[in-house]
């Protein structure tokens, strides 16, 4: 009888007892129960062999084009750029009329192709010269100098927009520069010129994100990053067409003479172009599928692990203070993406 009142009080003190029924559901067959583990495997799975091809594609595009423009002896940045751009319009052309990986956006007015005219010249601005400083520096010291880029965004957003960021974001940025600077004077492979056209190419990648950021806004001008490309790689390579003729007009002449003594040029040249696109492909396919902001993780990664693969295939020469330099400036790049992050949320 006393245990019954007990029962009893206890369930009086716990009105939602009283309220809700909770029904235990039988426990599931071995073969669902592993059908169900599968289905959710399978995604990961993929996630998992996309950002494989991203770190490959990306990796590979560096590898090849420091191969071709440092020790086969294709000294012609800007053709090659102009190739890129000639191969990511046909790609994009068959990803998105063909294959409908993304919707077809059209472009709406005069206004907006001018619009994406502008960033293509900022576009081929950074390419060349992220293409000619492999011809001078290492891959190493390139993707050291290529991680600054959250410095010269900050830069950018400040002159252009005078948009401003948070204390700790700008102190983030400071082991970003003194990365660089430790490893600049430590490199034994420097060259003033490849450095000079390397930081060329991380300010116009920031330019871009910048100036994309304040053309394409409206929601009846923004597009698709697929599209986009779509519509910048052929303007591209119309842009780089007179400078290729221009400063490098013998390299048909050089590519067909060589191409008689050695058919596998033209190979490597064709999966040269082919790999650059990938990248931009992999590079989507990584957003769709994970975040933003698990791409900006992944590149800090993938410049390390770029940095290291070609010190073992090419063996360049590095020294102590140098890794140093490049850990520092890596170490300023994910404060720096911590303190944005915990910026929005504040803001928010």
């Amino acid at each position: 009888m006393v245990e019954a009142q007990t029962w009893a009080t206890r369930r009086m003190s716990n009105p939602r007892l009283d309220e809700q029924v909770v029904e235990i559901p039988p426990t599931p067959p071995g073969e669902l129960r592993q059908g169900s583990s599968t289905a959710t495997s399978s995604p990961t799975v993929m996630t998992a062999l996309i950002i494989a091809s991203w770190y490959l594609s990306n990796i590979g595009v560096l590898l090849l084009n420091k191969y071709l423009l440092s020790f086969y002896g294709f000294r012609f940045p800007i053709f090659l750029t102009m190739l890129h751009m000639l191969s990511c319009a046909a790609y994009s052309c068959a990803a998105t009329r063909f294959l409908h990986l993304v919707p077809l956006q059209h472009l709406h007015s005069r206004h907006q192709f001018l619009k994406i005219l502008a960033l293509s010249f900022i576009f081929c601005f950074s390419v060349v010269c992220g293409n000619t400083s492999l011809r001078y520096l290492p891959v190493s010291f390139n993707q050291a100098v290529g991680a600054t880029t959250p410095f010269f965004t900050a830069v950018f957003a400040f002159l252009i927009t005078c948009r401003t960021e948070t204390a700790p974001v700008y102190l983030a940025l400071v082991p970003v520069v003194l990365g660089i600077v430790v490893a600049s004077n430590s490199e034994p492979l420097f060259h003033l010129f490849g450095f000079l056209v390397c930081v060329g190419s991380t300010a116009g990648r920031a330019l871009k994100s910048v100036v994309q950021g304040i053309l394409l806004t409206s929601d009846a001008e923004k597009l698709h990053s697929m599209n986009l490309l779509l519509y910048m790689a052929p303007l591209a390579a119309f842009i780089l067409l007179p400078f290729t003729l221009y400063i490098e007009g013998n390299v048909l002449a050089f590519t067909l003479h060589k191409a008689k003594g050695d058919p596998f040029i033209v190979f490597l040249l064709l999966g040269n172009a082919t790999v650059a696109y990938l990248v931009n492909l992999t590079n989507f396919l990584v957003t769709k599928h994970t975040s933003a902001l698990t791409l900006q993780v992944l590149g800090n990664a993938k410049a390390a692990v770029a940095a290291v693969v070609s010190v073992l295939i090419f063996r360049n020469p590095v020294t102590v203070m140098g890794m140093a330099g490049f850990g520092i400036t890596i170490m300023g790049v994910v404060l720096y993406s911590e303190a944005k992050k915990r910026s929005k949320v504040t803001t928010h």
